[in-house]
């Protein structure tokens, strides 16, 4: 029987674009200026929001403001792994000789046409797995990430590469999941070797609790700063700490409306 797939590797930034989408509180071709490499702006890009007013949304386009860079590293700059992965749900996987078995399609990023293998194996309490990708006339089998978990599907990691031109380790993404309540963790970490962001990570975590059921950390190596935000996913009121941002250690809030409130 053919291993069973791990959950998509993807962070549900969708919570912070179901009605105000992240897009709107990113400037025009900032997008461009973001080092992907790096996972920072660069020195010279500064936040798009002013100081904060009592009733305007300054909180939550500074919670998504952040989130939001995030989605353009992982949905954009990942789109080939990301694209590839997902597609596997769709496909059925075949027997190898060697007691592995592969999933092999072909999927389509941009317009352009690419070959994708997924290899899965069983292993002592567990399954390594490696993603291979062609790009006819440009690359062959290019192993763009790998990771393991364990047999029920509930926790593993992965190490994806950057590209085919830069084969360097980019990124570790470690999850952990509870199938029966739908909660789990995910953490993407900067792991480019001798990179400035190297260590830097943004870190999610679902749960059942209340008043607040989401929980971001987003960590900024560079400048040693933490962003914190807390949720409340159906309601969409919620809060956020940074110090770098506010230049104090406390909570700001905002409302079902994405308004400021006082904290309650």
């Amino acid at each position: 029987m053919s291993p069973s797939l791990p959950p998509s590797f993807l962070i549900d930034f969708d919570s912070f674009t179901s009605s105000n989408d992240v897009s709107s509180v990113i400037p025009d071709g900032m997008e461009q200026q973001f080092q992907f490499a790096s996972f920072s702006p660069s020195d010279d890009v500064t936040s798009p929001f002013t100081t904060a007013v009592f009733g305007d949304n300054s909180y939550w386009n500074h919670a998504a403001f952040n989130v939001g860079f995030w989605s353009i590293v992982v949905v954009v700059g990942l789109a080939v792994p990301v694209a590839a992965f997902v597609a596997s749900f769709h496909n059925i996987p075949y027997q190898q000789d060697d007691g592995s078995w592969i999933w092999s399609y072909d999927v389509p990023v941009a317009g352009v046409k690419h070959t994708a293998e997924l290899h899965g194996i069983y292993i002592d309490n567990g399954v390594r797995w490696e993603m291979y990708v062609t790009k006819a006339g440009d690359y062959t089998d290019f192993l763009w990430y790998y990771g393991e978990s364990d047999r029920p599907g509930t926790e593993g990691f992965w190490i994806l590469k950057e590209s085919p031109t830069k084969n360097h380790d980019l990124l570790q993404i470690d999850w952990h999941r509870n199938i029966a309540d739908g909660t789990g963790y995910i953490k993407y970490t900067n792991i480019v070797p001798g990179g400035p962001e190297n260590g830097g990570y943004i870190q999610v975590e679902t749960t059942t609790q209340t008043p607040y059921d989401s929980f971001w950390d987003i960590y900024n190596k560079g400048q040693d700063n933490h962003t914190y935000i807390d949720w409340r996913s159906k309601s969409q009121e919620g809060r956020v700490k940074d110090q770098k941002r506010f230049a104090a250690d406390n909570w700001h809030c905002w409302d079902g409306d994405h308004r400021n409130i006082v904290c309650p």
